[in-house]
């Protein structure tokens, strides 16, 4: 199903933290892949909503082995990680017995998993991912219950699975079949973009805005960058086609790119606006769709020449 993990895997998992959020019992957000650690790169990083702390996900699409139990103590302790999570094909047992041992020797505050990713197909069906828990602490669900009443999940991360949920209603109600999501307790939703490694994504940024974007990122950094630069190249043809200004952001830093549209001055909190960012995203996401679906042929065939020079 996934060829390779830092192209493929770790992006699927970015894109479906709910399946992982059902698998823990917890509600979590998966904010970012790739995320620097010292002069070393953690898969995902994110955050538990439920016991308000950040998370950290591994993974592996192969059998646990010493150098990633290693660096999940490293990336634990560079980020202050306290929600830990390995994800692998298949946990060797004295890996499983040492995430047991830290679960015991760890404060209460800090919980180490191993979770194992499976897929299985029924007759002619499609596979179908799913995750085994095969370590975790003790009393999990006695912690999550707890945690769940104390009022963990914060009001705010109410809000964004309220708003979001609102959001898919007034997209079916719109007939707009842009792929069916489930809402989340996160400033941002994803859905899948007109180029391999894209997602188009509807998101409340930083600086009280809305932010509607093509987000690049195929796993590759090389490769992200040659879409992006093939796409600035057709800048006057989509800003044309979109009918305003495009910001082009290289993402200084990380491996990922976006284009992106901003609306200002917009907070998740002011309920009483949720239906102008709604009418906003949805707006934002048709003419991007647009503007995107004009270049596509032209860009693909761009990288397809680029690919047969290699």
């Amino acid at each position: 199903m996934w060829q390779s993990e830092a192209r493929d895997f770790t992006p699927w998992l970015l894109a479906n933290g709910d399946r992982l959020a059902d698998a823990l019992g917890i509600d979590l957000e998966l904010s970012g892949a790739e995320h620097p650690v010292g002069g070393f790169s953690l898969d995902l990083i994110g955050h538990d909503l439920t016991n308000d702390a950040v998370l950290m996900v591994e993974n592996q699409l192969e059998a646990t082995d010493h150098t990633h139990l290693g660096q999940l103590l490293t990336y634990a302790a560079g980020t202050g990680a306290a929600t830990i999570v390995w994800v692998a094909t298949s946990f060797r047992e004295e890996h499983r017995q040492a995430l047991d041992w830290l679960n015991e020797q760890t404060g209460q505050g800090t919980h180490f998993f191993a979770v194992q990713v499976n897929v299985a197909r029924i007759g002619d069906s499609d596979p179908a991912p799913y995750f085994d828990v095969v370590a975790k602490p003790n009393d999990w669900q006695k912690r999550i219950r707890s945690a769940t009443r104390a009022g963990a999940t914060t009001e705010r991360a109410e809000q964004y699975r309220e708003f979001w949920a609102l959001y898919l209603d007034a997209l079916a109600e719109a007939d707009l079949s842009w792929g069916r999501r489930t809402p989340q307790p996160a400033n941002w939703m994803n859905f899948a973009g007109p180029f391999t490694g894209t997602n188009l994504n509807p998101s409340f940024a930083s600086g009280k805005r809305l932010r509607h974007e093509l987000y690049i990122d195929g796993g590759d950094a090389d490769a992200n960058g040659v879409l992006f630069e093939l796409l600035v190249g057709q800048r006057s043809t989509l800003e044309e086609r979109f009918g305003e200004a495009l910001e082009f952001d290289p993402i200084e830093g990380r491996r990922a790119a976006r284009i992106a549209t901003y609306q200002d001055g917009c907070e998740i909190s002011d309920v009483d606006d949720w239906d102008n960012y709604i009418a906003w995203f949805i707006d934002t996401g048709s003419r991007l769709r647009t503007a995107f679906g004009t270049v596509r042929v032209v860009v693909e065939g761009q990288l397809d020449g680029l690919a047969g020079l290699t």
